[in-house]
């Protein structure tokens, strides 16, 4: 069995060697002459997977390691009979921690108090559902558009108009959409960019053109009361340098790139693969995963729960990393800076999942109680 993988992927040989041959290629540049004698394509979300790259091979299964599935051309694999798998809620948790690192940086910045802050979440599905139960585990005020969710179940849901309207804080984490009454191209346009409330911190980490990039960059520059904190990019590894600097962090697609999320991706598709075959899981993640860099903090009852929060988070993952790094990136041509951007992605530092943290408070405080359960640390 011949086995094509995009060559990020981690842990390929502990999961899938013992299926056969892996042949491990940049997953920009996996083409058909790649994948014509395979049986199985492996990919993130830099390969479009299509009838133009499978048609006429020998492929039977393709799995994503990550949580979206725009790049896959569902309707062909039906049509072809070829299984598929995706990774949902794999990378959830790191993109939380993302949000909750640039709510910080932002606050530190305007000298905000994020307790008075109404926070819009667009998007209800394994990130943004995540977010919004820590974000109202702290005792924060959060409003929440899905109209497909709403549409299907009811529930509390309000509208895109409302979010807009009310929220000083806005983050993004829906699907991309392209087609169809629900899509989500352009979902922010000009439009709805220059109708944000003043001084909103607007947030996406979930894909480049949910924001009209060009607008956004308009906007910004008419509208100095805006804040801008962008992990995807319209046309990436290409990014807007322009855009760049104005944004207060900016960042090359790295906010669900914890190691906990990208090897979780890598074992939800074994097992999706072993389920295809009928075989049993021969092999378990929490059986590769390491042990963590910081893996207690103690407190004590008297900690200022302010300084308690932005403690926990950022001692496990703080994006302004990141966002140095990628700005250090931006130089010399346009293929230079692409090819910067993969690197930095190929590349990337170790980084765990804050509720991976234990921790200790030595007295009673149900302050910080509710922040460390809020933040989904254990206890001890």
């Amino acid at each position: 069995m011949l086995i094509v993988a995009d060559e990020n992927i981690p842990l390929l040989d502990a999961f899938f060697a013992g299926f056969g041959e892996i042949r491990r290629v940049p997953g920009r540049v996996i083409d058909r002459a790649n994948v014509e004698q395979a049986d199985v394509l492996l990919v993130r979300s830099v390969t479009n997977v299509n009838r133009q790259l499978l048609e006429g091979s020998k492929v039977r299964f393709v799995g994503t390691c990550t949580i979206g599935t725009d790049h896959l051309d569902l309707d062909y694999f039906q049509q072809a009979g070829i299984t598929w798998s995706s990774a949902p809620g794999c990378n959830a948790r790191g993109v939380v921690d993302y949000v909750l690192g640039s709510l910080l940086t932002l606050a530190e910045i305007e000298g905000a108090d994020l307790t008075q802050r109404t926070y819009g979440v667009v998007g209800a599905g394994e990130v943004g559902g995540r977010l919004v139960k820590v974000l109202q585990g702290l005792g924060w005020n959060v409003l929440v558009c899905d109209p497909p969710r709403q549409a299907a179940e009811g529930g509390d849901y309000v509208s895109l108009e409302q979010i807009i309207e009310q929220c000083d804080v806005i983050s993004l984490h829906t699907p991309l959409d392209k087609q169809g009454p629900q899509s989500t191209w352009h979902l922010f346009d000009k439009n709805r960019l220059n109708q944000l409330k003043p001084g909103t911190w607007l947030i996406n980490a979930s894909r480049g053109p949910v924001i009209d990039n060009a607008a956004l960059r308009q906007v910004l520059l008419q509208r100095e009361d805006l804040q801008a904190v962008l992990d995807v990019w319209e046309a990436e590894p290409e990014v807007d340098v322009a855009l760049v600097e104005l944004c207060v962090l900016a960042t090359p697609h790295i906010a669900g790139y914890s190691l906990d999320g990208k090897q979780r991706g890598t074992a939800q598709i074994y097992q999706a693969f072993c389920e295809f075959l009928g075989q049993p899981e021969q092999v378990h993640l929490s059986d590769l995963l390491p042990a963590p860099w910081l893996s207690g903090v103690t407190l004590n009852a008297d900690s200022d729960p302010a300084w308690a929060l932005a403690m926990l988070c950022r001692g496990v993952y703080d994006p302004r990393r990141d966002d140095a790094d990628f700005r250090r990136s931006l130089v010399g041509n346009v293929s230079e800076q692409r090819a910067a951007f993969d690197a930095l992605r190929k590349h990337y530092p170790l980084r765990r999942e804050i509720d991976g943290l234990k921790v200790r408070i030595e007295g009673d405080s149900p302050a910080l109680q509710r922040i460390v359960a809020a933040l989904g640390a254990s206890a001890v």
